[in-house]
């Protein structure tokens, strides 16, 4: 296995990894991971980390760089929507100063950070992955 498909794989293990971190924390609480801010939406990124990681072992580059990039934009989209559910949650109330001060009693947790880390390094890897040429040498007559 080269280096370049062992970090791809790495990332995608690390999404997975990411899908069960807690990433959001109303209150101080209790946690919120990806399948409970969305299953559906987290089981589309836990498949297309799995399908990355068939891609890694079967050695089929388009379909790891397909998966790696498509789960860089749904953890980027999941990551903008959770952001803007966090501001505008409290909108309903009459009074601003509430409203901002409840916004920031949700806190941001480290599964954000291993969920976009996995992203990127599956990216990183499946950019990397160039196919070896082989060159074939002419022998002199």
């Amino acid at each position: 296995m080269r280096i370049s498909s062992f970090i791809t794989f790495l990332g995608f293990v690390f999404i997975i990894a990411g899908c069960y971190c807690p990433l959001l924390r109303p209150f101080h609480l209790f946690n919120y991971n990806l399948f409970d801010l969305s299953k559906p939406y987290g089981i589309v990124v836990l498949l297309m980390a799995v399908v990355g990681i068939l891609g890694v072992a079967l050695k089929q580059r388009a379909l790891t760089k397909t998966a790696s990039i498509t789960s860089l934009l749904l953890i980027a989209l999941i990551f903008g929507a959770a952001i803007f559910k966090v501001n505008t949650s409290f909108s309903f109330l009459p009074f601003k100063g509430l409203a901002n001060a409840l916004s920031h009693a949700i806190k941001y947790k480290y599964g954000w950070y291993i969920l976009f880390a996995g992203a990127f390094l599956s990216v990183g890897g499946a950019i990397a992955d160039r196919p070896v040429k082989h060159q074939v040498k002419a022998t002199a007559v």
